[in-house]
Formats: C-alpha cells, structure tokens, sequence
C-alpha cells in the first residue's frame, strides 16, 4: 500500500470514528496518530521526529492560558451573574430575554472559546426559562449559534481561529480589522433570522407571576468571591492588552496566556492547584496534537500537495473568488465534520497554495469564516451545539436533530451569503 492511500485512508477513518457516539474522539485520534507515525516510519515517510514537529505548541500553548484563567473565574459566579442580570433586564420578555443573552454569550466567547461559554451560560439559561415557564429550544439553540458566530471575531475566540492565527502569522488586531466588520453585520442578520424562525415559541407566556419573580432576583447574589472575579477579570484584560500589543512586545500568543495564567494563580493562590487544573480541558488539547500528527503524516506522505494541485489556479479566477468557493467547500464539510478536523486538514493546502505564487491572504479568512458559520447548520457541526443538545434532555422541550436541521441550517446558509457578499466588498473592492 503506498503512503498516499495509506493515510488518506487512515484519515476518513479516524473522521468516520470521530463522530460515532460509542468511542471517545480523543481515544480515536491518539489511536490513528500512533498508527500513521508506526505505518508511516514502516513505509518510509514519516517518523516520530517529524511528527514532534508538525504539533503546534503555539496554539496548545494558547488554549492552556486562556483555560487557566477560565477555571479562576467559573466558580466565582461571574457568568451566572451575567445571565441573571440578563433575566432582570429584561423583565421577562422572551424576545429581549433571547437577545440579551445572545449579546452576552457572543461577547464571552469572544475572549473565551465558544464550547466553554455555553457550559457556563446554559445551565442557568434553563433555570431562568423553567422560572418563566418558557420554551428553551430558542435560548439554547440561539446561544449556540450566536457563541459560534461572535468567536469568529477575535484570535482566541474559536479554536479554528487560533489554530489559523499561528499557521499565518496572524496578531490579534489582525482579526479585529478584518474579521470583526464582518462578523458584526452577520451576528444581526443571524440573530434577526433566530427570531423569525422562533416566533411562534417567542411568544409571551402568560405565567405573569414568574415575571415578578425574575425582576425580584438580586444578580449579585450569584457572585460567590467578588475578589477573585476583580483579579481575574483583571489578569484577562492584561493579557488582551498582551494581545493587541504583541508585534510591539515581539511575544507569541501563547506566552502572553500562560503569562497572564501563570500571574492569576500566583495572586489569587487558590488553595489547591490541582482543582484548576482539573477544569483545563487536556482530552481537546491532545485531541488536537493528535490531529496536527495525522495531518503532517498526510503532508509528509504527499496528500496535501496533490490537493493543492487539485485547485483550479486559472489567472481568470482571483484570490477572492477562490476565497469565496473556499468558504462554502469549509462550511458544508464544518456542518457534517467538527471543524477543528477540517482547519487543521485545509492549513497545510493553503500553505501550498502560497508556494505557488498564490496570494493566500484572502483564503485564512475565508477559512475562518467558514469553519465558524457553517458549524451552526447541523447538531454535530460544532461541539457547542452538541453541548447545548446535551443540556436539553433534562428540560421538557430536548432539542432533536431535526429541530436543529430545521432553524439552524436557515441561519448558515443566510449568514454564509452575507459573509461570502461583505468578503467580496471588504477584499475585493476595498482592498483589506
């Protein structure tokens, strides 16, 4: 068996296994990256050195920060504060209720990845609807959607995003100038297309008496160490600083986070570090080293750069146009496969592209935009819509995926043609 096959073969497999609900996807993953470093060094293309190699440490390096700083602040409070304030706000009116959370998830998973936003912010999304005797389905599908669409905006606000930033060289203001515009426009347009599709669950209950009980909540209430959440929330801002500045600084993401991890522990001094610890999420970060081992043995075997050869590379066919097909080819495959597995998988290809005289600066937004908006089309295309989905089977309203097919995929397809229409505008005419 040549190489190629080989590992082409491996890889859909290791997909096909991802997504079975009777294995664990890090198991999987540790298990096909064995196997492609023990195969590949048997036939002779890829071997343990190589395969130490291609893991980007850059990347794990921001995820263990940022998930550091996250277990400070979880069980402060802070963001059963959030949601309660939200509850309070708006004074039990489904719509407000819906948009205010919608606001709030988004702007966490901006700073925080999506997946732990909804962990957070889910829980007490159901007991606020159980208290006003209204349906979840709309909060928590919203919630998800709109986590998926706001952490599009910032370096550290997806995974895929992180994972885009260290293969291109991107910096955090890189985002912001080019992602967020963007993302803004769709995160309305997302959120009006929600409202529609929900307006029949959005109607006002009529159990006037939970309202009242909702307006008497105190959302201080829910903050359990006020000094810990100040300091926190404190090192989080100094590490965005970090971010913003880290062409001046001449520092990695991944230092500033760990930096801005290693400073919180050191001020909050919890009593014991191992509980922190414990709340970092190591099954995703070895699921994404063994991942970055898989893709360097199909980059090493030969795979990628028969794929990006496969490319069209017309000179009638500009950068952007490319970048648009790039975005739908993303979306689609995000909305059956986690796109974790398909940014890691594309990286290498675009990477190739730029070998080849390819001005690929268009293609890592089309990557991100794509990965981001088309994980909300299916219940299995991002792990924030498994988690919510998770979350509903203890409430009286579970989400199916039927139900998930039916709102959810309305909203990619809409906010994929206002993407695709302002990446064209913003690259194209512009000039970004």
């Amino acid at each position: 068996m040549t190489p190629i096959i080989f590992s082409i073969l491996l890889f859909i497999t290791v997909l096909l296994l991802i997504f079975s609900e009777k294995v664990n996807r890090t198991i999987v993953a540790m298990v096909g990256a064995t196997l492609m470093v023990i195969f590949g060094n048997i036939l002779g293309f890829y071997n343990q050195e190589q395969a130490v190699e291609v893991v980007d440490f850059n990347t794990l390096g921001l995820l263990i920060g940022m998930m550091i700083l996250v277990g400070l602040l979880e069980p402060t409070g802070f963001f059963q504060y959030l949601a309660v304030l939200a509850a309070k706000i708006s004074k039990g009116k489904p719509v407000r209720l819906l948009i205010l959370l919608g606001a709030i998830t988004s702007i966490v998973s901006m700073v925080l990845d999506n997946v732990t936003t909804v962990v957070l912010i889910a829980p007490v999304t159901i007991l606020i609807c159980e208290i006003l005797g209204f349906n979840t389905q709309p909060f928590l599908i919203s919630e998800a959607i709109l986590s998926n669409v706001g952490g599009i905006a910032t370096l550290v606000g997806d995974p895929p995003n992180i994972l885009i930033a260290s293969a291109a060289n991107l910096s955090f203001v890189d985002f912001l100038r080019n992602s967020m515009p963007i993302v803004l426009v769709t995160w309305f347009v997302s959120l009006a297309v929600i409202n529609y599709l929900f307006r029949k669950e959005l109607l006002v209950s009529k159990q006037v008496d939970n309202l009242t009980v909702v307006t008497k909540l105190s959302p201080k209430e829910a903050i359990k160490q006020p000094k810990i959440v100040i300091k926190v929330i404190l090192m989080i801002a100094i590490a965005l600083l970090g971010f913003l500045f880290e062409d001046s600084l001449n520092l990695e993401p991944s230092v500033i986070a760990i930096g801005a991890a290693s400073l919180a522990l050191l001020w909050v001094n919890p009593i014991r570090v191992r509980d922190v610890f414990n709340l970092v999420e190591w099954d995703v970060l070895i699921f994404f080293s063994s991942l970055f081992i898989m893709v360097g043995g199909l980059e090493h075997a030969g795979v990628l750069h028969l794929l990006a050869q496969a490319i069209p590379q017309s000179s009638d066919l500009h950068p952007v146009l490319m970048g648009v097909s790039l975005l739908w080819i993303v979306a689609i495959l995000s909305a059956i496969v986690d796109n974790i597995p398909i940014t890691i998988a594309l990286i290498p290809v675009i990477q190739e592209l730029g070998t080849m005289g390819i001005d690929i600066t268009p293609l890592w937004w089309a990557l991100a935009l794509g990965a981001g908006l088309g994980g909300n089309g299916t219940i299995i295309g991002s792990t924030a819509n498994v988690v919510v989905t998770s979350l509903s089977e203890r409430t009286r309203n579970p989400i199916s995926p039927m139900l998930w097919n039916k709102k959810g995929l309305p909203v990619m397809i809409i906010s994929c043609l206002v993407a695709s229409g302002l990446y064209v505008l913003f690259f194209f005419f512009i000039g970004f």
